[in-house]
């Protein structure tokens, strides 16, 4: 199929006299002619990862190329390294099948030119409809397949596995590991399309990076997941590296777009095969949204490194608060003139009681500390003696970070 879009692309090209580049509705690249005249980051780019940036996406939909049914000028933008162009949208009654692009630099390129780019659109129109119908066709069983690990019956994720093993969309059965990429909206937003398309871009990045065969992916309305198949041996990226890529990956996808904040990749545990998958996702999600709560931990955070936030992030808020667990420290968490307390607080419980270590930590003379620690248990009413005191402080402490309640300087 991508030996006739080709020809035709060379033909294009050919009967106008300048390189054109031909983009499926997503904006990703599907075939392209030389290249010998003017070129721009962004053109270059697209050609070397076959799609185009989320952030030039976002900025050509709003000079109208989406809905367009005629062919569109657009300007140049020296920020994105952009020169203008000519975009004639490829529709197929009234399905948008994708674009054609002429870089147009000085201008030159006249309505009699466009007319005769567009006297061979028919075969591409055809070819192009062929193209995305077994595309989707392909992508769709896989998609369908992906959702069904993740959401549903143990018989219905059996039923996929095999499926899957059927189609040839993963190599084999065996070790699964699900890592998940959140979007922490930017405030007053929620994500968008565009920021839809990064996230689908990263996944599909990191799954080229990881090899054929190795892994799946779906995209949600705020996270993605990607489900690495079968266990690492020599040679292939480790679960970590896999996800560094895909944070990293993500990170790129999103630079520039006004709707995400910043992103957190989570990890979960390993599973046997892929029908148990299902549980690595939902510890990797809790790990990412754990993540959102609480950058400190950075930007990838594994369900095996959270400690105590593993049982905190399961429990249900409703039945579960600080003065539920600690009523005095409820008090000083709702006071911000307690901050450094509270910090002292932390510290000192971090590290085992240990008052020497605590004190060098914060880098205090030990009568500070011994004087901050008699003020939390005359305002919190509790006893730092107490072990079970200790652990019930130490627990809201943690609590009050995962809700938000607490954040220290640190």
């Amino acid at each position: 199929m991508h030996g006739e879009l080709q020809r035709i692309v060379d033909a294009v090209a050919a009967r106008v006299g300048r390189p054109a580049l031909i983009e499926d509705r997503r904006q990703r690249v599907v075939v392209y002619s030389e290249h010998d005249g003017p070129m721009d980051e962004v053109r270059r780019m697209s050609i070397l990862r076959r799609q185009t940036t989320p952030e030039v996406i976002a900025w050509f939909r709003r000079m109208g190329v989406l809905t367009a049914r005629e062919p569109v000028r657009t300007p140049a933008d020296v920020d994105l390294d952009l020169l203008p162009r000519v975009c004639v949208p490829i529709w197929h009654d009234d399905l948008l099948l994708g674009f054609v692009w002429f870089i147009d630099d000085d201008g030159s390129m006249t309505d009699a030119d466009i007319a005769t780019a567009t006297s061979a659109f028919t075969d591409l129109s055809l070819a192009l409809y062929r193209e995305n119908l077994l595309g989707e066709l392909a992508s769709q069983r896989e998609s369908e397949a992906t959702r069904t690990l993740l959401v549903e019956s143990p018989q219905a994720r059996a039923h996929a596995v095999r499926a899957l093993l059927e189609e040839g969309t993963v190599a084999g059965d065996g070790p699964t590991t699900a890592v998940v990429v959140q979007l922490v909206p930017a405030a007053g937003r929620h994500p968008d399309e565009v920021a839809r398309i990064a996230l689908e871009q990263a996944l599909v990045a990191t799954r080229r990076w990881l090899g054929v065969r190795e892994s799946l992916h779906m995209v949600w309305p705020d996270h993605g997941v990607l489900l690495i198949c079968g266990g690492r041996i020599a040679g292939q990226p480790t679960l970590e590296a896999a996800a560094e890529h895909l944070d990293e990956a993500l990170g790129q996808a999103t630079r520039g777009l006004s709707s995400v904040e910043r992103t957190v990749t989570g990890i979960g545990q390993s599973r046997p095969g892929l029908a148990d998958a299902v549980q690595s996702y939902r510890e990797a999600v809790q790990a990412a949204r754990v993540g959102v709560q609480l950058p400190a931990l950075g930007r990838v955070v594994s369900w095996a490194g959270l400690g105590i936030y593993r049982v905190l992030s399961q429990l249900d808020g409703r039945h579960l608060d600080i003065a539920g667990v600690h009523p005095g420290l409820e008090r000083l968490l709702h006071d911000d003139a307690h901050q450094v307390l509270l910090e002292t607080l932390e510290a000192y419980l971090d590290l085992a009681g240990n008052a020497h270590a605590t004190a060098e930590k914060l880098r205090l003379h030990r009568t500070t500390l011994y004087y901050r620690l008699q003020r939390v248990e005359q305002l919190a009413d509790t006893d730092l003696k107490d072990g079970n005191e200790r652990l019930c402080l130490h627990l809201a402490m943690k609590l009050g970070r995962l809700a938000g309640h607490y954040r220290s300087a640190s």
